[in-house]
């Protein structure tokens, strides 16, 4: 019973200049990890081929160094690899696939589909039907031509394709290389392996994204996965196992508060997420002077527990409430300051008045932790 193992949108080279040096520079880490999971996958379930269906690098410009790791890093599979050239790391007449050959970085193993045509893998019994994309973007089906390429009787027709399913995905992902939506079927092809949209993603029983194996945008689009194919026979309808692959669990929130339950309920699912946890929280609505409090406390935490975690506050209101003033036991032209910037901020929403405001009763709750101590 063949079995591959299909994956896509490996993105090496991508920098995470957005986030902090060292978190940035772990997420790159993470993605040559994820190359090394795919080959200890391929070969716990004993796969007789990786077929990786674009966008390997990131853009043609990549260091050699991650031309050298990439490469490196598929090294406990020694079965066959083949790589087709995407709209990241389209199959130019000078491109960083030309630029890995030269190098000497590609092992014996590994397969460029660096040309239309199907590359055989005999001793598996697998026809690699292959569309790479030759430029950045094309305007037709680059996969049409799989109807007309001959196949060894009773290897499996399997296609290999970089694009966008017509009518299927959202209009935002790169729709300028179109794939017919019933390919397989057109094409006599047993199993049709995509890349582009990032998330793994059934299209038929025969066509599916697999998504990339690490993610790395905050899109809750079923990223972070492989996909294990087995096909009984040419002509049998695969078996497809969606296999765990990613690291880093990206999740981003827009939360508004309003009630003390809110921030309670907030908290809460910020301490259910895993420490591989990458959070971008935007927090709008209102907060008292003791939930700040908490809630600053609560991120600090986090923050060092988590891989990345940014919050931007700027849309939350500090509401102080009659206890919330009497606790800062603010007297005579200090409290007159408090009352007035707790107007200013109501008012018209002031981020001044707001800032000045969080800023002032922080220093006098230290006033008054020190004069307890």
């Amino acid at each position: 019973m063949p079995k591959f193992l299909h994956t896509a949108d490996w993105q090496m080279g991508r920098a995470f200049t957005r986030f902090e040096t060292e978190d940035g520079a772990a997420l790159v880490e993470a993605r040559f990890e994820a190359i090394e999971t795919l080959a200890q996958l391929a070969n716990e379930h004993q796969c007789d081929a990786v077929l990786v269906a674009g966008d390997v690098f990131d853009a043609q410009t990549v260091s050699d160094r991650t031309i050298r790791r990439v490469f490196n890093a598929t090294k406990a599979f020694t079965g066959p690899w083949v790589m087709l050239p995407g709209n990241h790391d389209a199959a130019l007449a000078e491109s960083v696939w030309t630029r890995a050959e030269r190098l000497g970085a590609v092992p014996e193993n590994v397969h460029l589909a660096l040309q239309p045509g199907v590359i055989d893998l005999e001793p598996q019994g697998l026809s690699i039907l292959c569309a790479p994309l030759t430029q950045r973007h094309t305007y037709g089906d680059l996969t049409e031509p799989f109807s007309s390429y001959e196949t060894p009787e009773g290897f499996l027709r399997v296609g290999l394709a970089h694009g966008s399913v017509q009518g299927l995905l959202p209009d935002e992902i790169d729709s300028t290389n179109p794939i017919a939506p019933d390919r397989a079927k057109a094409s006599r092809v047993d199993y049709l392996a995509l890349g582009d949209w990032h998330g793994t993603k059934q299209i038929d029983e025969r066509t599916w994204y697999s998504g990339t194996p690490e993610p790395e945008r905050f899109k809750n689009n079923e990223a972070g996965n492989a996909l294990i194919v087995e096909v009984p026979e040419a002509g049998a309808t695969p078996t497809v196992t969606r296999v765990p692959t990613g690291r880093y669990q990206w999740d981003q929130w827009r939360e508004t508060l309003a009630v003390q339950s809110d921030l309670e309920q907030l908290l809460e699912r910020l301490n259910a997420l895993p420490d591989s946890a990458v959070v971008d929280l935007r927090l709008e609505g209102s907060v008292t002077l003791a939930g700040e409090e908490t809630l600053l406390k609560a991120l600090s935490v986090a923050e060092a527990r988590f891989r990345s975690l940014r919050c931007e506050r700027s849309g939350l209101q500090l509401a102080p409430t009659d206890d919330d003033i009497a606790a800062l036991k603010a007297d005579g032209y200090v409290g007159e300051v408090v009352e007035s910037l707790r107007e200013q901020q109501e008012g018209a929403q002031d981020d001044a008045a707001r800032d000045a405001l969080a800023i002032l009763a922080g220093l006098l709750r230290e006033r008054e932790q020190e004069a307890s101590q």
